[in-house]
Formats: structure tokens, sequence, C-alpha cells
């Protein structure tokens, strides 16, 4: 059984919910990214969604989009993220680890170099956002061949045979963007939201995790009571921006700063 797989059947026989934060490895360099994972955990997270930088993020938002330009001003490549994705492992070899990105880093690699890489590393999960299941035979044979899972956007906009053929393209688990737009935009409808993961549902037993628009305790509790994982990215980055690159903080001092996921983790538990 996969991380992924066991992460979720161990939640689900507690009764709980996916808590999926994302950072965007690099930012404000990869030692404070390896710090800030370990924090993560700490605060409550379940798995880990790790974004690797590329230059052009066209579904991200600004807040994301800044966090990428400082990834790679230190000069963050695919290479360093999956190194410390590996160093991650060395203290942590239970949290799972999903890669997220654009491909064009990946086509760079190669897919076969890439995905070796990523399996060595102690990734879990790959989810490429700009590439569409209809377009991703290649790719996805190699991934299938090994542990990893290769895990695909659904969005409001699509339809009812789309959401079809990607549920029995995915692995791991079903990522829903609860908003029609970029990353940290727009406020959530929940009863949309609603809606709209009864017709993913019905189209697979994969748990079904919601990202976009998740701000707060609040909204994260809310997401939490209708779906089997709640995602936040721009929220939990706003407060990696104000941290100072040129600073060592320890994991306490990070855990502190970030308590945003402690609140959420709380709020969803209650």
């Amino acid at each position: 059984m996969s991380r992924i797989a066991g992460c979720f059947e161990q939640l689900k026989a507690q009764g709980r919910k996916a808590l999926i934060p994302y950072l965007t490895a690099g930012d404000p360099n990869l030692e404070t990214t390896l710090s800030l994972m370990h924090a993560l955990v700490a605060n409550g997270a379940d798995i880990i969604e790790l974004g690797f930088p590329f230059t052009d993020p066209t579904s991200d938002g600004p807040v994301i989009q800044r966090a990428v330009e400082r990834a790679l001003a230190t000069n963050t490549s695919l290479k360093g993220v999956l190194e410390t994705v590996s160093r991650f492992r060395e203290e942590d070899d239970t949290t799972p680890v999903v890669l997220m990105g654009y491909l064009n880093p990946v086509e760079c690699m190669g897919y076969q170099k890439f995905t070796d890489a990523a399996v060595a590393s102690g990734v879990d999960g790959v989810l490429i956002v700009d590439m569409p299941p209809e377009e991703s035979h290649d790719l996805e044979e190699i991934i299938h061949r090994t542990a990893l899972d290769g895990i695909f956007l659904v969005a409001p906009t699509t339809s009812d045979a789309r959401v079809s053929y990607i549920c029995k393209q995915s692995s791991g688990y079903v990522y829903y963007v609860s908003l029609k737009g970029v990353t940290g935009a727009g406020n959530l409808d929940i009863e949309s939201v609603k809606e709209n993961l009864a017709r993913v549902r019905a189209n697979t037993d994969l748990p079904v995790g919601v990202g976009f628009g998740i701000k707060d305790a609040t909204s994260a509790r809310l997401i939490s009571e209708i779906a089997d994982a709640v995602v936040v990215g721009s929220a939990l980055i706003n407060k990696i921006e104000e941290l100072d690159a040129s600073k060592h903080y320890s994991r306490e001092e990070l855990q502190r700063h970030i308590a945003l996921i402690k609140e959420m983790r709380e709020a969803m538990d209650a």
C-alpha cells in the first residue's frame, strides 16, 4: 500500500480528514523548506504538496507567483527539490509527499529520469498542473510502473464525461479546484463545492481533496465536513513571505510562525 493510500485509510478509521498544505520549494531557500516540512507535520499536516518552481506558473495567483520568483532567485532546481525530499526522508518516512508543478522542468529532465529520481528520493505522488490526462500517456505509463500516484485536477467547469475520464486516470486522490480562476482568488461557495464533489464521487472511490480559496480555520472546517482532504496554499505562503531569507529559523520558530496550519487542524478535528 502506498503512503498516500495508507494515510487516507488511517484517517478514515479515525474519523478524520486529511490536511494538505502546499509549499513552494526554495521559498525563501531550500534549507528553510526542509525545516518547514517538518514544522508542518508537527502542526498537524497529513500530506505535503511540494511545488517545484517554474518561470511561468499560469495556474497560480500573485501570492504563489511571488514565492516562485523568490525560489528561482536562489537558483532552486527540480534536482535540488528532489534532494530536499531525500533529506526529509532521513527523519520522516511516514508523511506522504506530492510533487506539484508544471511540465517544462519535468520534460527538461526527461520522464524516465524524473520518475526514477522521484521514487529514489521518497516522493509519493506527482501532480503536473498543465498536463491534462488526455496528453499524459507517456509520463503516466512510466509512473504507473512505479509506486508513484498520478494525481489530476477537476474544475467546477469540467463536464461530467471528462470528470469520469479524469477519475479513471487518477490514483492517490483527486484534487477538486473549488474556484474558477487562479490560486488565492475568490470566495468559497460551499453549496457549489458540495454539488460538484457529488459529481466527482459518482465516478471514483478515491479520496477527494479540495483546494483554492481555503484561507483560515473556518473555511478549512467547512470543507472538511464535505471533502476527504483540505488543501491550503496561498494562505500559508502569505505567512512564509514574511520570513527573512537571510535568517536561520528553528523548527519551533517556524511552527509558531505557521500556526495557521495548527489552527486549521484543530478546527477540522473539532
